[in-house]
């Protein structure tokens, strides 16, 4: 049986946390309530939820300080915001962040559902075996370090463009930074620059033809981002 989905939500109102939470268990997720960060914090600790809804006006602080606690570990889970503070600023800083939305209260209860669903459906199936993925009539072979054309043409992969490819398309709800990029392909050998990373990004949109290009996004000044 395909293990649930797991929501983490950060919210602290008696009467709106409660009512999200069956809601949510009602559309077959397993949801787990948290009125504080310090609830959130512990939740995360026995158990890394698959997404999170965070409020950002906790009784212990602001929902972005725990955003930018999971953006520190490897493989955080997506987030979005649900939050009466939502003026200009609160969402330019939660999208910077990396939330995948930024939803004002109050809100329509079926919009909510919808933005959700598009959150979970960007997840990678899990127990998904990543060694091979099909796309746009690709085949991107991950253990073979290489990749085959629609024609059967086959462009071979160094092990760190593959590697960067893989990281990617693992964190494709979210934009990759360089600095992670750097740090978890290329560590400290090899005296590596953001020039290496583009020169690799060029490599694997060109191993990719003509959907090469609209396979990954470029976001300036912070790094790229898995679309196709």
């Amino acid at each position: 049986m395909k293990e649930k989905i797991s929501i983490l939500l950060v919210e602290d109102d008696k009467s709106m946390g409660p009512t999200l939470k069956e809601r949510l268990e009602l559309e077959n997720y397993t949801v787990f309530l948290a009125v504080s960060l310090e609830r959130a914090r512990n939740s995360i600790q026995k158990k890394m939820p698959d997404v999170v809804i965070l409020d950002l006006g906790l009784p212990d602080g602001s929902g972005f300080t725990l955003a930018e606690e999971l953006i520190k570990l490897n493989n955080y889970p997506p987030f979005l915001f649900l939050t009466a503070m939502a003026n200009a600023p609160e969402r330019l800083k939660g999208y910077e962040l990396g939330a995948s939305e930024f939803i004002p209260k109050p809100f329509h209860l079926k919009e909510l559902m919808i933005r959700i669903t598009k959150v979970v459906n960007s997840l990678p199936e899990k127990n998904e075996s990543t060694d091979q993925i099909d796309f746009n009539g690709y085949t991107i072979n991950f253990l073979g370090y290489e990749i085959i054309s629609p024609k059967k043409e086959i462009t071979s992969l160094s092990a760190r463009d593959c590697g960067l490819l893989k990281l990617l398309i693992s964190e494709k709800h979210r934009v990759v930074s360089r600095d992670e990029i750097l740090d978890k392909i290329w560590g400290e050998e090899s005296f590596p620059t953001n020039r290496t990373i583009d020169n690799s990004i060029v490599r694997i949109r060109g191993a990719l033809g003509e959907s090469g290009v609209f396979a990954i996004k470029s976001v300036r000044s912070v790094g790229y981002r898995w679309v196709g």
